[in-house]
């Protein structure tokens, strides 16, 4: 220890026996001032001494009072053992209002990291209110949002996200519950490609019923307002989709996302749908359009472009490998329709401007 440090601890085991003796002299004379023994103490003790440590030296102090006055005189024995009681009853006191003190500090702190990642605060800011809080992630990061419950379990989240190896900062907004999740070990996006739902989907029975809406995968703390964003902008849509798995992605929500007005969601649809194929081959663009229009009939299309019905399919196969969405279906065809609609408006857009 430092010497600032023992001198401190001095003057307060110096304060407990003159306490003692002041109370062992007469104890009608006062009220009980165990509690007063640590009001000696400088903060900075509380601090620099963990509670297990401070009850060590409350039991070497003990010892030491026992072993030079108790074996003078028997009658003192009784007294010490009470007074130590009343001592190691007060140092755990003095470190619980101590612990509770942080915990609401850390609560208020935290809601106050979240509302910063929602608003998109600058990432100095962000940075050292996070290294307040411990946050321990140092990987990729993602915002989950879904309904809170009448009694929310916080403590139930944390350690089922702390099983899987992440972090997570908590915030409620109204009935909404926002989780921030991040990765303890820093694992490349490409690896972890579905490490967040999986998650999403074991704090699923925590979350209160309705839509849980899971944000893209960012690669640190600073764009997380990307994913906030995205996860809000799902979560105030996802009733649309009468069938919406839970939890589910935002981005499986692009179509109606984009057709509230969602920029992101607009820009995200063109750059992975419309312009790839745009870019690719204009035979193929011309043959999703006509595809969609028709109601998805190969023979409509083929009628349409001149072409063997084959050929559709084809084309249809290719424009699934370069975009990553099937044609055939109808959940994703119609985020195709959605996405074609977008694109040829601003390609529209484009022209006038030009």
């Amino acid at each position: 220890m430092p010497a600032s440090r023992r001198s401190s601890v001095g003057l307060v085991a110096q304060a407990g026996i003159s306490s003692f003796v002041a109370w062992y002299k007469d104890p009608d004379s006062q009220p009980w001032v165990a509690a007063d023994v640590f009001s000696t103490a400088p903060r900075e003790l509380l601090r620099s001494i963990s509670l297990q440590e401070t009850l060590q030296l409350i039991r070497v102090v003990v010892q030491v009072v026992e072993d030079r006055v108790v074996e003078h005189d028997e009658t003192l024995r009784e007294a010490v053992l009470l007074y130590s009681r009343e001592i190691a009853f007060s140092a755990a006191d003095v470190y619980a209002k101590a612990a509770e003190a942080r915990g609401l500090w850390d609560a208020r702190l935290e809601v106050l990291v979240v509302d910063s990642i929602l608003s998109g605060e600058s990432e100095e800011e962000l940075a050292s209110r996070i290294a307040a809080l411990g946050w321990r992630a140092r990987g990729s990061v993602a915002v989950l949002v879904g309904n809170t419950t009448d009694g929310i379990e916080a403590e139930a989240i944390r350690r089922q996200v702390r099983r899987n190896d992440a972090d997570i900062l908590i915030g409620i907004h109204g009935n909404r519950l926002i989780a921030v999740l991040g990765h303890v070990t820093a694992t490349p996006i490409s690896i972890t490609t579905n490490a967040f739902m999986n998650l999403a989907t074991a704090l699923e029975p925590l979350f209160g019923a309705g839509a849980m809406v899971l944000g893209p995968e960012v690669a640190d703390m600073s764009e997380a307002h990307r994913s906030a964003k995205a996860a809000l902008a799902g979560f105030a849509v996802v009733r649309a989709w009468a069938k919406a798995p839970r939890p589910i992605a935002a981005d499986d929500l692009l179509a109606e996302r984009a057709l509230a007005g969602d920029m992101l969601a607009k820009a995200t649809l063109i750059q992975r749908i419309y312009r790839p194929l745009a870019e690719h081959s204009p035979e193929l663009l011309e043959t999703l359009s006509s595809y969609l229009e028709s109601g998805r009939s190969l023979e409509s299309t083929a009628r349409e472009l001149f072409v063997h019905p084959n050929t559709v399919r084809y084309r249809l196969k290719r424009i699934s490998e370069i975009i990553g969405w099937d044609a055939t279906g109808a959940r994703e065809a119609f985020i195709l329709q959605v996405a074609m609609v977008l694109g040829s408006m601003s390609e529209t857009d484009s022209r006038k401007r030009r």
